[in-house]
């Protein structure tokens, strides 16, 4: 069972020297910087033994200075400098020499060869893990690497799960690790069994699919309420009407891939079992049970329903309208802050907007500074509800502009 976490490095000066350093044994006292997160990777009081350290693109002895040369010669000496991950397993799964192979599987597939990168296998607490600290920049081709909660599910977390499978290690895989992968909010909403943007479009191909006896009926269908697909390429997507980006079929769930909608289509909408005869409809006290109709009165019936002479049923409302309405809150937010602020001209939403994230800054210099002097200040808590009201400012400015 592999838990991953990563760790942005921001100072390339200490991060090794920390990481070396062996009265440093607590990963909550991991430092922010490349040279501590290089050395605390390659700590012999920790690793035991030199077979479990090694490095991918430098020398062990040189690593930190190697990581600088490859930023020097790229110009990019600035910014994150590069990335620590920890890769745990359970208590007393694995062998060091396995848990170390699997670490440099893992960094060898995540990297491709691109990163400089140090492996060092822990052997100090009573589960095994990986240190795996990686230079921010290319040596091939000088871009830098990105990570987010997007690239954690998609590469790491999905890179380490199948190398534990592959050396037959147990996998996490629980209702939280589920949550990752789409974003909290609307994990959240789900959980809460409150509509997201995707409940819109599912009801939408769900009634599209009642309707249609094919693929190709069921396509014309969506695109007569305004979506946009593409049916081509590695990936089948589909963009709403309103919406900038499409949307892949897969992440709709389950029932909503291209194969589980061909297959929702060919099954019967009803079913009978062979030799039974069963009446149709609801019997009504004292009076015969009701009957669909069937033959022409069944064909002149649908004729006059599809040319308006019969009461349609209520029509869905349209994408837009739905969203419009999921995201009534948020407008209603949005309307109370700009008559809090008094805000009518766009200048005026640009001007706020600048004042909050002047202020956002000054306030994590602030916060950084606290934490050096101390572990747990006592006033980070008044900094970060300020930052929450003001990262809120900003983000409705934004919005509102949009």
């Amino acid at each position: 069972m592999a838990y991953t976490s990563i760790i942005p490095v921001h100072r390339l000066d200490n991060s090794v020297r920390y990481v070396l350093n062996e009265k440093k044994t607590s990963r909550s006292q991991i430092a922010d910087s490349l040279r501590e997160a290089v050395d605390y990777a390659l700590n012999k009081e920790k690793t035991e033994q030199d077979l479990f350290c090694s490095s991918i693109g430098c020398t062990l002895e040189t690593a930190f200075a190697d990581m600088c040369r490859v930023k020097q010669m790229w110009h990019k000496e600035g910014g994150v400098q590069g990335f620590h991950l920890v890769q745990s397993f359970a208590a007393g799964e694995g062998s060091p020499a396995l848990v170390h192979q699997i670490g440099i599987e893992f960094a060898e597939q995540l990297l491709g060869g691109r990163f400089q990168a140090v492996v060092a296998t822990h052997l100090n607490t009573g589960h095994l893990h990986n240190h795996i600290v990686w230079n921010s920049v290319s040596m091939t081709d000088g871009k830098k690497y990105r990570s987010n909660a997007r690239t954690y599910v998609t590469q790491v977390r999905r890179i380490s799960d199948q190398l534990c499978r592959k050396h037959h290690l147990s996998v996490i895989d629980t209702e939280k690790s589920e949550r990752v992968a789409r974003p909290y909010a609307q994990w959240l909403a789900e959980q809460d069994g409150r509509p997201t943007w995707k409940t819109a479009i599912r009801q939408d191909i769900s009634a599209a699919i009642a309707v249609s006896l094919t693929w190709n009926q069921f396509v014309r269908e969506m695109e007569q309420k305004g979506y946009a697909l593409r049916l081509q390429g590695k990936y089948f997507t589909l963009k709403p009407p309103g919406r900038e980006r499409p949307v892949r079929f897969k992440t709709l769930g389950e029932s909503y891939t291209p194969e589980a909608i061909r297959r929702r289509i060919l099954e019967p909408k009803s079913f009978l079992p062979a030799g039974k005869n069963i009446r149709r409809g609801k019997l009504r006290k004292g009076k015969k049970p009701l009957r669909r109709l069937t033959g022409l009165r069944a064909l002149y019936f649908s004729y006059l329903y599809k040319m308006g002479a019969l009461p349609r049923k209520p029509q869905r409302m349209s994408f837009s309208v739905r969203e419009d309405i999921r995201r009534l809150d948020r407008r209603i937010e949005q309307m109370q802050f700009l008559s809090k602020h008094r805000i009518d001209s766009r200048e005026q939403l640009v001007v706020l907007e600048k004042e909050a994230e002047s202020e956002i800054s000054e306030l994590l210099r602030k916060r950084r500074m606290l934490y050096r002097e101390n572990e747990k200040p006592p006033d980070v808590a008044v900094l970060n509800e300020r930052l929450r009201v003001l990262r809120n400012t900003a983000k409705l400015c934004r919005e509102i502009a949009e």
